[in-house]
């Protein structure tokens, strides 16, 4: 659903949003019925989700990798729980990032495993599991799975990009709205406002209403030196590729031409000829997102096609710069009164 969600979404509610309006309700109303009433399985260690209210990009992962930078900071062994967007793994599996496929595990997946170990399973319990017994993780993170209520989480942060909001604020297929705001805002903890924009406004005002802490965090390029000054072609299959071609300006790079893909794009090799071929024929290097690079790994590229590719890495900067400590920190805490309380 995220690879395909229509640009009316991300617009005032016009007609087609009033006429899918009944169908949002029902999909809205199971969606809820199951955030309410699923038996969520207990996991022995602490857990923190990093999710999002709607479908499309918000920047969970980056974010989520932050979190476990510093629970290693603090002494902690964390691991990444995903579902593996586009993978075809049916049983849990440790990625391995220097032999997995993207079309194996989903790209997220590649990128959390060169930071903490990584499980991919639909059964997100098995999973953790897996991490606990095989890894030896005593932390674990879960990169979206806010509305799955498959496990029991300690701690719900959600991710809102300040920019996109929670679109037109309708249920899917209206809108980009996995479940209700008020049913999903009854199961988070906390709200992390992504970026600058006045979009996130209302969510942020609901929040806050129910007593959720705020927080504030943007993304930064990490190496921003490699793309000063250069004229290029930028390419990006996400949520919001529009913020990726930002981030690149930001980095000091020109963005002469762009080419956007739906969300999780295999690429196939008529695409990145053309990519590469229409780069060269106006003198432009290539860039992409990490996310695209992952899908780009084991698969056969062009000639010459990644002496010409720059990868723009990002990186999550909270502000303040202690905020990460201190969800790290309440999730632990939960985790505690959890196991006193049975």
């Amino acid at each position: 659903m995220a690879s395909e969600a229509p640009p009316f979404w991300w617009e005032k509610p016009d007609w087609r949003a009033h006429l899918l309006s009944p169908v949002s309700w029902i999909y809205g109303a199971v969606a809820g019925r199951r955030m309410r009433s699923a038996k969520r399985e207990k996991i022995d260690v602490p857990v923190l989700c990093v999710g999002n209210f709607t479908v499309g990009g918000s920047g969970k992962t980056p974010v989520a990798i932050a979190l476990a930078r510093h629970a290693k900071q603090q002494g902690l062994k964390p691991g990444f729980l995903s579902r593996g967007h586009g993978g075809s793994f049916g049983e849990p599996h440790i990625v391995d990032p220097h032999h997995d496929a993207a079309k194996h595990v989903g790209d997220e997946p590649l990128l959390l495993a060169e930071h903490a170990p990584v499980a991919v399973s639909p059964n997100r319990a098995a999973g953790a599991r897996m991490l606990i017994d095989k890894e030896g993780c005593d932390f674990l993170i879960m990169d979206d799975g806010f509305q799955s209520a498959r496990i029991h989480i300690d701690f719900a942060l959600v991710v809102v990009d300040a920019r996109y909001g929670i679109g037109n604020g309708r249920v899917i297929p209206g809108g980009p709205l996995r479940a209700p705001v008020l049913t999903q805002l009854l199961y988070a903890d906390a709200l992390l406002r992504m970026g600058d924009g006045a979009a996130a406004d209302a969510v942020v005002r609901q929040a806050a209403r129910a007593g959720k802490p705020i927080f504030a965090a943007r993304a930064r390029p990490s190496d921003a030196k490699m793309l000063v000054g250069r004229r290029l072609l930028a390419f990006a299959g996400i949520g919001h590729p529009e913020k990726f071609y930002d981030t690149v300006a930001e980095a000091g790079g020109k963005v002469a031409l762009s080419r956007s893909f739906p969300d999780h794009h295999v690429y196939a090799e008529d695409e990145l000829v053309e990519l590469l071929s229409t780069a060269k024929a106006a003198d432009l290097g290539l860039v992409t997102t990490a996310k695209d690079a992952a899908r780009l790994r084991h698969g056969a590229l062009p000639s010459g096609f990644l002496e010409t590719l720059s990868v723009l890495e990002i990186e999550t900067v909270f502000e303040p710069d202690h905020t990460p400590q201190r969800i790290v920190d309440e999730t632990l805490e939960a985790w505690r009164r959890r196991r006193i309380n049975g």
